[in-house]
């Protein structure tokens, strides 16, 4: 339902209605307030000067005061952790590397130390499992604390985008998935999960959310972002963040536009303007440092041709300045060299060692240019020690926040008890119910009884890892419900199994073996789509990102695989037009990391719906599905396009014309998703209002028509019928997840405040410009 709205500058600027006229009693005491002003003014900087001249040294100052440039310059350096340690058996060892780190520069983190997967050579045998991990970290710490002359604890850094990357952990949907939800209670409890996984093991920075705002598909990273929308992902990033800072610091990646590469290539240069950058490509990162955020990853990508790890403006002005940001910044795995090595900004190691530096990146992560070149950078007075210090300053007082200066061990009883739990999977569970979308739906769903054998076909039905996702650690097959499993485990009918084809290898298939068990049956659920599992074949570069194999594992997607075109690869495309063909009820699943081609499926599926990549509990929450035990509810944080030709095509951006060949519009739009409950929304309002910062409340009834209890999401789009630039054509403001039995009503309310009407332009910054305001609140199907 659409209202339009007349925004008046009345409420916005309410000085302008409250001014004394001249003469007044108000212009009368002008000489009295200003010696009032003046006399407070003398008391200020009196009091000030008395209070800064007795200030008394922070620990943190204290500690700084003492410490050499050597131990400074270590506190600022992250070098990957994996090669830390030694293990063979049950025995575990500090390895050379650490030991020298450590007697010549203090390291003051590292990074991945628990990291398991086939870049760390790291496999469930080799590997790390959650007592183990604690026991290491606990002698890593013991050894900084008890051999090192100033004692500092380390932090421990891991990536936790979809949880702990290490073996044993929980493995949650990644992040597309937890976007589709579109649930912050849900998310805030997954963050939860994933921090106290993480401290239990004795690391305290878990590296996420990710909160690029990803609007080209072909883009292998897309799965670990939350969608294409600025206000989506900055609401459910808070939520993830205050999960997770319950127990650790997040970190918050990757500062910035790094979700829209040219050409789709992974770290290429963003075209986008400043009023662009502000409107669409901050806001979500503001939101979460706003909410307490500890740490920031700055991106590999530049920004109209100036590196993310080298911008001044970006870092200091933006972030600190603007933000008030005081927490850590962190560059990307080698990001600060590749200013020398890669981007060529800087002549030198040195060089883009100073640059970062001054830009506002407080860690090297990798630690090659500050721990080799930070010291030469200094004696070429390429930078000062102050600026050092501000830096180590930053990075000490994150240590005291987490309180490593009182305790920086952990029990490795509860690691092993309380890691990976049963409690835990079933948040994994919710999650990955919460984030299947159902994209089409003749009735074929949910399955009754007729249904009394199901054939299970696909490249996807049955591959653990497939499901997992990228940054994604080897696990115990028994941990993790593959869509076979799920299905199998449900028990309501007869079930068959035929893998049909590979992913991306056009060599392994058995397309007839596919038919005949698809033609035996009574309904077939076909499993497709991509991958981004690595395997122990694949090659990596010095960031970890993966070269592409032209071997054809199932990979196609995760960071490094860039796509030119979104088809299905292999012969997937081939099996499904022969199961489609067979006349047979069929149910179309996609495990994907990315929007891929579903032209096919939408026109000739019984049903379709998108789990992206749904974790660990995906066969569970499947079969769930699609026997009607659960009440699909997820929307789409990122449109499906039609074709590659489209791109970018995003529901936000100004209105175009169709194409010759096809509609302009996608697939299937943002905010789109099924249910098998129909919800309509009655007594529609918005009101203009004062109340506090909230100038326009809207309302609305919605009522569950359906046979089935369920979720609706309630989404609230706002367009500025006229504004000073072009900017946006609908702007998602509001949205709230609510259940309702079957034949239950309830009102929706959302309020709107000045800033929630504003946008950014470089002539006057934040702004609000009043005139009229279309409102639009309904179901997105």
């Amino acid at each position: 339902m659409f209202f339009n709205l007349l925004v008046t500058p009345r409420i916005i600027a309410r000085s302008e209605a409250s001014k004394q006229p001249e003469g007044s009693s108000t212009e009368r005491r002008k000489s009295n307030q200003n010696s009032i002003c003046f006399a407070v003014a003398l008391l200020t900087v009196f009091l000030s000067f008395s209070f800064f001249s007795c200030k008394r040294q922070t620990p943190v100052d204290q500690l700084l005061s003492q410490m050499t440039l050597e131990e400074k310059i270590g506190q600022l350096t992250c070098p990957i952790g994996f090669t830390m340690y030694g293990k063979e058996g049950d025995s575990l060892w500090l390895s050379d590397e650490f030991i020298r780190a450590m007697d010549t520069m203090p390291l003051g983190s590292c990074w991945a130390v628990l990291r398991a997967d086939p870049w760390s050579k790291k496999t469930v045998e080799t590997g790390l499992h959650p007592r183990e991990s604690a026991h290491l970290l606990n002698t890593m710490q013991r050894h900084a604390v008890e051999n090192t002359r100033m004692g500092i604890p380390m932090l421990f850094c891991e990536e936790t985008p979809h949880g702990h990357m290490a073996i044993g952990t929980t493995v949650f949907p990644t992040g597309i998935g937890q976007a589709s939800t579109w649930d912050p209670e849900l998310l805030e409890k997954m963050g939860e999960v994933m921090g106290e996984e993480l401290r239990l093991q004795g690391a305290q920075v878990g590296y996420g959310p990710v909160l690029d705002i990803a609007r080209d598909p072909r883009w292998s990273r897309v799965e670990e972002t939350l969608g294409e929308d600025p206000y989506l992902t900055g609401t459910l990033g808070a939520s993830i963040v205050n999960g997770m800072q319950k127990h650790v610091a997040a970190t918050l990646k990757h500062l910035a536009a790094y979700g829209i590469p040219q050409g789709g290539h992974n770290a290429a240069n963003a075209e986008v303007g400043r009023n662009q950058l502000m409107n669409d490509y901050l806001p979500a990162f503001e939101n979460v440092v706003r909410h307490g955020a500890r740490s920031v990853m700055t991106a590999y990508n530049t920004i109209d041709g100036e590196p993310c790890s080298g911008n001044t403006w970006l870092i200091n002005e933006i972030l600190r300045q603007t933000w008030s940001f005081n927490g850590v910044v962190f560059s990307d795995l080698n990001a600060v060299n590749a200013l020398y090595a890669t981007q060529h900004v800087a002549a030198d190691p040195a060089e883009a060692a100073a640059m970062a530096l001054k830009a506002g990146v407080d860690i090297d992560l990798g630690g090659y240019n500050y721990g080799g070149f930070l010291k030469e950078a200094l004696q070429r007075r390429l930078i000062t020690e102050m600026e050092i210090d501000h830096a180590v300053r930053r990075v000490l007082q994150l240590k005291y926040d987490l309180g490593l200066f009182d305790n920086p061990y952990v029990d490795e009883d509860l690691a092993d008890s309380q890691v990976g739990t049963h409690e835990h999977a079933e948040v994994a569970k919710q999650v990955a119910l919460e984030s299947t979308v159902l994209l089409k739906n003749n009735g074929i769903l949910p399955f009754g009884e007729n249904i009394k054998k199901v054939a299970v076909i696909g490249p996807n039905a049955d591959n653990i890892y497939n499901q997992l996702g990228d940054y994604t650690a080897p696990q115990d097959p028994d941990r993790i419900v593959t869509m076979l499993e799920g299905i199998q485990a449900k028990g309501r009918a007869e079930v068959v199994y035929a893998r049909g084809c590979a992913v991306r290898d056009e060599n392994v298939a058995d397309l007839d073996e596919a038919v005949r068990m698809a033609r035996a049956a009574d309904a077939v659920v076909l499993v497709v789509g991509g991958s981004s599992a690595r395997d122990f074949k694949t090659s990596y570069e010095d960031t970890g990102a993966a070269i592409v194999d032209k071997s054809y594992s199932d990979m196609d997607c995760g960071e490094g695989y860039d796509r030119s075109s979104l088809r299905l690869l292999g012969r997937q495309e081939e099996l499904m037009q022969r199961i489609y063909a067979l006349g047979k009820p069929v149910v179309t699943i996609y495990i994907q990391g990315r929007p891929l081609d579903m032209n096919l499926a939408s026109e000739h599926s019984d049903a379709l719906l998108t789990m992206w990549y749904p974790g660990m509990e995906g066969g569970s929450a499947l079969a769930d599905i699609l026997w009607g035990d659960y009440n699909p509810s997820g929307r789409l944080p990122i449109s499906i396009p039609r074709s590659v030709g489209q791109l970018p095509v995003y529901y936000s951006q100004p209105k175009t014309g169709d194409y010759v060949e096809e509609s302009a519009k996608p697939l299937y739009p943002f905010g789109y998703g099924l249910s098998y409950s129909e919800f309509t929304y009655t007594d529609t309002r918005a009101e203009y209002v004062q109340k506090h910062d909230t100038i326009i409340e809207v309302s609305t009834t919605v009522t569950n028509k359906g046979p089935m209890e369920g979720d609706e999401v309630v989404q609230l789009f706002v367009h500025d019928e006229e504004a000073s630039i072009v900017y946006a054509s609908w702007l998602l403001k509001r949205f709230q997840r609510i259940h309702l039995k079957a034949g239950e009503s309830t009102q929706v309310k959302f309020y709107l405040t000045g800033r929630d009407l504003s946008f950014y332009s470089t002539q006057k910054g934040w702004h609000f410009e009043p005139g009229m305001f279309t409102i639009y609140i309904a179901r997105q199907d």
